[in-house]
């Protein structure tokens, strides 16, 4: 098979053409729950791996509590080196989340699993909905919607099943965010 200029140009155009816009990027942030591993270099006592309470704080040696809830890794391995600066001015910390058990929807009404779900990676309404084992035969598609908590004030999010599921728009399979909840609920009898 012989491949023409013309023919790869075209190629890597399209391909790196940009997918449909969905939700804005946020950055990762750490909530309560997450497993973090927290290392200071050359400092063998001073490796930890801590679990975010649920208040969103650690406790770590020579920092006592700090609140690194909705900081990204970054600016908690900032944190943590200026709470460290007293006792020792030259640390290199760094900050890593061994483990995003903070990160969670849930899914519940007409699905074969309903529960919490913990999102280690970027996740659909349709990837949720198929990690709770699908749609029972008694939910009601048209009705989907997902509580969302923003700035203290919840929201309900319709979710277009029938025109994701058929694959014409996916890009209306809505990208979720933690603490979500996918609510299907059962259909009417008439």
């Amino acid at each position: 098979m012989r491949l023409t200029l013309s023919w790869l140009v075209a190629f890597f155009i399209f391909s790196a053409a940009p997918l449909p816009a969905q939700a804005e990027e946020a950055a990762f942030t750490i909530r309560a729950g997450d497993v973090l591993q927290i290392t200071v270099w050359k400092e063998e006592g001073m490796d930890r791996e801590i679990v975010v309470l649920p208040d969103g704080t650690i406790t770590f040696p020579l920092t006592g509590t700090i609140t690194l809830a909705n900081l990204t890794p970054t600016e908690a391995q900032e944190l943590v080196k200026e709470k460290l600066k007293a006792a020792m001015p030259d640390a290199s910390v760094s900050v890593i989340v061994k483990a995003p058990l903070g990160h969670t929807v849930n899914v519940m009404g007409q699905v074969a699993k309903s529960g919490e779900i913990i999102m280690g990676r970027k996740m659909t309404v349709m990837q949720a909905l198929s990690q709770a084992g699908g749609l029972t035969t008694f939910a009601d598609e048209g009705k989907i919607k997902i509580l969302r908590t923003v700035e203290g004030k919840e929201t309900f999010i319709d979710f277009p099943y029938d025109d994701v599921v058929d694959g014409e728009n996916l890009d209306k399979d809505i990208t979720l965010l933690s603490g979500d909840v996918i609510v299907v609920p059962t259909a009417g009898l008439f």
